[in-house]
């Protein structure tokens, strides 16, 4: 089998098993005696809303946002689109109608919370700070090369609704979440800054975040951090008691099936781990390392086989060009393998999407090294740059999916050929 054709396929297998059409049915709670009222944030809450209607028997209601040009058509839950990574007013308008909703709810009414990657950042509602000021800090988190936890764990307590709050105003509706992960280790309270869940970390982690790593922000956020009304709810609240999180799709489970497609294939399989971390072009060199070792040694795993990752690694913004991690990741790999023969690769966001580019991520064979010198590139002028995409455009190497509507994070494949 041709070996692009290969990583094309352990990719959608993976991002085939958090497809919420798929796999949200095993997952619905009892009908209640009162209202269903559904609500939900995230680059999947369309896909999710529509795979709960497809399944719900009984009457329902409600409002999900999601990224733009990530809708679906609902007949009862209405979708709304705004900004994502850098929030926008919709998804301020949406938070507050969302707020609204889960008011005056009684102990016979039931809320379905679809959460999902993004969902932070779409559902931007800050007391006492501006949209501007939620934008600036986002765009410094965004650049940071801070860890999803601790971008998370800044915006919740910026936030109006996330740490809990949502959780803490349904009271005393019973909530049921459903949570589709993008965080290294599935923590519930980190997937979109969880909105339903208790928080565990505190104003002053946050603080300490922007002072670690030296954000640029208004004196008003820390005004706000300084105050007692910025915590976030706790685990232990009793608003959240009954509370149930049911986590229907995650990166590990995304890797098992890409495994398992590649046994279809006869090619024999290793999952490296679900929560890689780290900076992108530092996660490419130990890869090449792994890839080296098998080639010289046969170990960890003898080729022909294929090395399986997931997590989510970060970039240090420090140049000008274009690509998000996935391609940074595929450009260091390029840069460290240079040209090493047997090896193929595939580095993409589940999502469909690599940052902000058009892109979900990029292929590598063992010709790219020489097709990139041969083409005028400087592959370490560019990788300086952050300008990965650049690279595999250039290559004709891109891989370009449009959105899936659902995400668990980064899927790497490292394919070794005997």
């Amino acid at each position: 089998m041709d070996p692009r054709d290969t990583l094309n396929r352990l990719f959608e297998a993976a991002v085939g098993a958090a497809d919420p059409l798929q796999v949200l049915k095993d997952y619905l709670p009892e009908q209640p005696k009162g209202r269903t009222v559904v609500i939900g944030a995230g680059k999947a809450a369309a896909s999710m809303a529509k795979a709960l209607e497809t399944h719900w028997s009984g009457e329902l209601s409600g409002l999900v946002v999601t990224r733009y040009e990530h809708g679906l058509d609902c007949d009862f839950i209405e979708v709304v689109e705004a900004a994502h990574p850098v929030p926008d007013g919709a998804g301020e308008a949406v938070a507050k109608r969302i707020l609204e909703m889960v008011q005056d709810l009684t102990a016979d009414d039931l809320v379905i919370c679809l959460i999902s990657g993004g969902g932070s950042s779409l559902l931007a509602l800050a007391p006492g700070l501006t949209l501007a000021d939620k934008q600036q800090i986002n765009k410094a988190l965004l650049k940071s090369g801070a860890t999803i936890s601790e971008m998370n764990c800044v915006r919740k307590h910026l936030s109006a609704i996330k740490g809990g709050r949502l959780g803490a105003l349904c009271a005393p509706a019973k909530v049921v979440t459903l949570g589709i992960s993008d965080v290294p280790g599935d923590d519930p309270d980190v997937i979109a800054s969880g909105p339903t869940i208790g928080d565990p970390t505190t104003s002053q982690d946050a603080l300490a975040i922007i002072n670690r790593y030296g954000f640029d922000v208004p004196q008003s956020v820390r005004d706000w951090l300084a105050s007692p009304e910025s915590e976030t709810v706790k685990p232990e609240d009793p608003r959240l008691q009954g509370s149930e999180f049911h986590m229907i799709a995650t990166p590990q489970k995304s890797l098992e099936a890409a495994a398992a497609a590649a046994k279809e294939m006869g090619i024999p399989s290793l999952i490296l781990s679900d929560c890689v971390e780290g900076e992108s072009r530092e996660i490419a060199k130990f890869h090449a390392a792994m890839a080296e070792q098998v080639i010289n040694y046969g170990q960890p795993i003898a080729a022909p086989c294929v090395i399986l990752s997931g997590g989510e690694t970060t970039v240090t913004v420090r140049g000008n060009g274009q690509g998000g991690r996935n391609a940074e990741f595929m450009l260091s790999l390029l840069c460290s393998l240079k040209g090493k023969q047997r090896v193929y690769a595939v580095a993409a966001d589940t999502d469909g999407i690599d940052g902000t580019e058009d892109n979900a991520g990029a292929i590598l064979t063992p010709d790219s090294f020489q097709r990139a010198i041969d083409a005028g590139l400087d592959l370490n002028a560019m990788l300086d740059n952050n300008d990965g995409y650049n690279v595999f455009k250039a290559l004709d190497n891109l891989i370009i999916t449009g959105q899936t509507r659902t995400n668990v994070n980064d899927f790497r494949a490292i394919l070794i050929t005997d």
